[in-house]
């Protein structure tokens, strides 16, 4: 391959990563343009999981063989059978060598000690390949994974300028993941509260938005707790915000514990000390049920007064729910009688007969000022 081809094949796999939506689309992009970068009949992308000992595919893509998925779930081996991960990358790295790529062929070693990777060796053969480049990834100066490229038997064989090449795709790899840790890392911090580690109010908007839109299409069920934490501004002014603050902490431990009772829950923190669970599938009562549970564990903590706790479910009778502010007034007004009143129960919306003061003072509230709070200061 010429130049300008190898140039043209190098900015195609940058361009591939970039453009992914998601990191399995990453590490698609990555192994299908080192395939094609290098004239491959398969490639796959593998991590190095320190911590269990072992290399984990990501991805195989190409000609795979009947026991080789696209994105295994299952398929890891223990680094022990590739020494070459932690010995002679680290050997060749210390000795100022630096990271490269090695052939392998089905015929023995093509590189490095005799019979040091009987491991690639068998599996060349036992898949039908007749060789493969191996190239390190490298990621914030240690070895993040590993590029494998490989070749159906009756194919030229790799060469020394294929490894060298291997070793400058696998650098652009390494920039292409960096990239989507860094793009998922923001990600995450977009949607998640940065006290609690809870999702946010932006993740509470989103994920009910298109649980509403289900429930409109296919009659899912949503389900909606939000909660006021009694004696935080007590805690604050008395004992200072750092106390606050871990109250707040441990009040999210528990919302998250108990919003695991209910598969698939979102726990979030809306602001200050108004928190939030979403639920989309359980029936109304599982979700009445945890937010039970909810109110029982927050009484018990050392810190605070309790927990205000409202819900409001479109299996209950509560009319229409056409868009996810009618579920959030719902939500809120039963929020409010349960704080007005000082209950240590949840008050469900809809609940309490034909006319429900809940769901009349939810539908008092006008949908353009449906902000969270505006319940407070009125009867119950």
């Amino acid at each position: 391959m010429g130049e300008d081809k190898r140039l043209a094949a190098v900015v195609a796999l940058a361009q591939g990563m970039a453009a992914a939506r998601d990191p399995q689309e990453s590490w698609r992009a990555a192994a299908l343009g080192a395939c094609r970068a290098l004239d491959g009949t398969f490639a796959a992308l593998s991590v190095w999981e320190r911590e269990l000992g072992r290399l984990r595919v990501l991805v195989n893509v190409g000609e795979r063989a009947q026991d080789e998925e696209e994105f295994p779930e299952a398929e890891a081996y223990p680094v022990h059978q590739f020494p070459e991960i932690t010995e002679f990358l680290h050997e060749k790295w210390v000795g100022g060598g630096g990271p490269s790529a090695w052939v392998e062929t089905a015929e023995g070693t093509a590189a490095g000690k005799p019979g040091y990777f009987h491991q690639r060796v068998a599996a060349l053969r036992r898949r039908g390949r007749g060789c493969c480049v191996v190239a390190p990834v490298v990621l914030h100066g240690l070895a993040w994974g590993e590029l494998y490229v490989a070749r159906a038997v009756g194919l030229p064989l790799f060469v020394r300028a294929d490894a060298d090449f291997a070793t400058v795709l696998a650098a652009v790899v390494a920039a292409g993941i960096a990239q989507t840790e860094r793009l998922e890392e923001a990600h995450r911090l977009a949607y998640t509260d940065a006290l609690t580690g809870l999702a946010n109010r932006r993740a509470v908007d989103v994920c009910l938005e298109e649980a509403v839109e289900r429930h409109r299409a296919e009659g899912v069920v949503v389900s909606l707790v939000v909660c006021d934490l009694n004696g935080l501004k007590r805690v604050n002014d008395t004992l200072g915000h750092a106390v606050g603050d871990r109250l707040l902490e441990r009040f999210g431990s528990v919302l998250s514990l108990c919003g695991a009772m209910v598969p698939g829950a979102l726990a979030a923190r809306l602001g200050g000390d108004e928190f939030c669970l979403v639920a989309v599938g359980p029936p109304a009562d599982e979700v009445v049920k945890a937010a039970g549970e909810l109110c029982r564990r927050a009484g018990a903590l050392e810190l605070g007064e309790g927990v205000a706790c409202g819900v409001a479910s479109t299996e209950d009778p509560v009319g229409r729910v056409r868009d996810a502010r009618r579920l959030f007034r719902l939500a809120d007004a039963a929020q409010y009688r349960a704080k007005a009143m000082r209950l240590d129960r949840p008050v469900v919306a809809g609940r309490e007969g034909p006319d429900d003061p809940v769901v009349r003072l939810a539908d008092e509230a006008p949908p353009a000022r449906a902000e969270r709070r505006r319940f407070r200061g009125r009867q119950p």
